[in-house]
């Protein structure tokens, strides 16, 4: 056992009140975990409405914010902490708002010099009525992660998804429309500014939904991506400059597509507080440069008691 965080009091958020709480949950299971290996006194904090009360009462030193989805990860809850005056892990109210909104995150990459996807916002009615555009097309909630609510629609469907329109539809008014991109499915985490690895994520059916990421077996992921040289340095790029321009800090995951035939490379989005799974990314990234898992979560910490809630909007 490490003596690295002893005397911290750390505060882990999970769980949550968005779609994706069943992630939370393995998320924050796994990094308490490592946090109490490193030392730490954990609490951990199955995040509600009296999530303000209950941070009030515990005094923690610094709180590990492990939630995904709505209000945990798009600057609700950072609003919260910011607040209470509490530092806390991962991005800050801006960052957070602006990475979970694709549609005004991708026009501030595309302002950048980030390569991203055409395409546009709609309202789900509309988009449920005909094709907006020639498929293959790709439709996601604007405003989701963990690949929740996502739909393919490949040349030849009839019509769009049903499903945008059925009454347990909950994503949301507005969805994201964009050309689909064949290819390889890649990933880079980029880690106090400075992009680790490219993964080539294969899904072992369909494409990369939910099942694919988080079910045991749901896909294989290679490490380092057996792509060109020059095409995984240009992901990395990517994936650095746009933690950058969307006023990101500690630890995030930048998701890409590859065509490998035509030589395309596109950003498709930012995850501010990545999964720690047992088959998440970013750890896997971590140790292939050689920080462990415990390692990487105490960092993610470190990085977080060190700012303080100096400058918290970032």
């Amino acid at each position: 056992m490490s003596t690295r965080l002893a005397g911290q009091h750390v505060a882990v958020l999970l769980g949550g009140l968005s779609s994706e709480r069943p992630v939370s949950l393995v998320t924050g299971a796994a990094c308490a975990d490592g946090l109490e290996r490193s030392g730490a006194k954990v609490t951990r904090v199955d995040a509600g409405r009296d999530l303000a009360a209950v941070l009030t009462a515990l005094k923690p030193d610094v709180v590990f914010n492990a939630l995904h989805g709505e209000w945990g990860e798009d600057g609700c809850v950072q609003g919260v902490l910011e607040t209470l005056a509490i530092p806390y892990t991962h991005c800050g109210v801006l960052a957070s708002a602006l990475a979970m909104d694709k549609a005004k995150s991708k026009a501030v990459l595309a302002a950048a010099g980030v390569t991203v996807p055409g395409g546009g916002l709609f309202n789900r009615f509309v988009a449920a009525q005909s094709h907006v555009m020639a498929p293959p097309y790709v439709v996601k909630p604007n405003a989701e992660g963990s690949s929740v609510g996502v739909f393919l629609v490949f040349e030849g469907a009839n019509g769009p998804p049903q499903d945008l329109i059925a009454e347990s539809w909950t994503y949301g008014e507005e969805v994201m429309i964009e050309p689909y991109i064949p290819g390889k499915e890649l990933a880079v985490a980029v880690m106090d500014g400075k992009a680790l690895a490219v993964t080539d994520i294969q899904p072992r059916a369909g494409f990369y939904d939910f099942d694919a990421k988080y079910g045991e077996g749901g896909s294989v992921h290679v490490i380092p991506a057996a792509i060109p040289a020059e095409v995984a340095a240009r992901a990395m790029v990517l994936a650095e400059r746009a933690h950058a321009a969307l006023g990101c800090r500690g630890v995030t995951r930048s998701d890409l597509r590859y065509d490998d035939v035509n030589d395309i490379l596109v950003l498709l989005e930012v995850n501010t507080q990545p999964g720690m799974t047992p088959t998440s990314l970013v750890p896997e990234q971590a140790a292939h440069v050689g920080v462990g898992f415990d390692d990487l979560v105490c960092w993610i910490v470190e990085d977080a008691y060190g700012r303080g809630v100096a400058g918290g909007a970032a």
